[in-house]
């Protein structure tokens, strides 16, 4: 039986001539904070969206797809980890699935724009669950990148969860070499860092493979994987560096063990069988990455299409 296509159309451009479509009910916020665009979407298949800079964020229908993606196989690549720094995150759901860890004591979240926070507290109750008022979180609105420069904690893990990379966006100084060699440095021996990295899909491997190369300039072990999320509308790109274990080093009965270890036997999306499989990229996608020669620096970002 035939449906009635939706009235209101939101593209997201991945290229000048390629897009990906969602129908929408209707627009919940549209708003221009100091930093960005803010769009929360209401979509006819998806729930409700977050849209940053007219890209989209994350769904709510898929949204724990792309969290348990970028938090748990850090957490997991780390023994115990105790103390969590989060960069950016304002929806709320990545400081979710670090605080799902009963290893975690503490978990500093730094988000550049308040406006994102507060707005994500109000409309996106099912992203943050609560985690928001957890006694383990510290939610701070500065810069992230200042916020480490001026400190000398160190913490097990470090995620970031940014919008991408480009020179007029919020996020870019938190991708670049000197960047991450301030992350390193601000890492136990162990610990670990995971990092959202753009689209793993041939032909737009240029953020993917810019931020492989610049974390390897600062890390000991980088592994890219990828995930398919459906409201992105190509499979999504990860980077996982390590000063401890390798992940590819992590079998499907050590990944299951821990996540039972830890109680965490109820995730929707990664276990063991999913960590392999995220891990084995395919051979265009390895070759990609591996044949880059893209360094973000502070005073050279790299640039995708406008």
């Amino acid at each position: 039986m035939s449906q009635a296509r939706a009235s209101k159309w939101y593209i997201e451009y991945a290229a000048p001539s390629l897009g990906h479509m969602h129908g929408i009910d209707g627009i919940l916020v549209s708003r221009q904070t100091q930093f960005q665009k803010v769009d929360i979407l209401k979509t006819n298949i998806y729930g409700k969206a977050l849209a940053l800079d007219e890209k989209m964020q994350s769904t709510q229908e898929d949204e724990f797809i792309y969290h348990e993606a970028l938090v748990h196989p850090a957490m997991i690549a780390h023994p115990a980890p105790r103390s969590v720094f989060i960069v950016g995150g304002g929806e709320g759901a990545t400081l979710r699935e670090a605080l799902r860890h009963p290893t975690v004591e503490r978990a500093v979240m730094v988000d550049i724009d308040d406006q994102v926070i507060s707005l994500s507290k109000e409309h996106l109750p099912e992203w943050h669950q609560g985690a928001f008022d957890d006694p383990r979180a510290e939610v701070i609105s500065t810069d992230a990148r200042k916020y480490l420069e001026e400190s000398k904690e160190i913490f097990d893990v470090i995620i970031t969860d940014l919008s991408e990379p480009v020179e007029e966006g919020p996020a870019y100084l938190l991708y670049t070499r000197e960047f991450y060699r301030i992350a390193c440095e601000h890492l136990s021996p162990g610990g670990t860092i995971s990092v959202q990295a753009g689209s793993a899909a041939h032909p737009f491997l240029l953020a993917f493979s810019a931020v492989y190369q610049t974390m390897r300039t600062a890390f000991p072990t980088v592994r890219g994987f990828s995930v398919n999320i459906p409201s992105f509308g190509l499979p999504w790109g990860f980077t996982l560096a390590s000063k401890g274990v390798d992940p590819l080093a992590m079998s499907r009965e050590v990944v299951d063990r821990v996540l039972a270890e830890r109680g965490l036997t109820d995730l929707r999306f990664y276990d063991g069988l999913a960590h392999q499989g995220i891990f084995g990229l395919p051979r265009h996608i390895r070759k990609g990455l591996d044949s880059a020669n893209l360094i973000i620096e502070d005073n050279h970002p790299i640039f995708t299409y406008h």
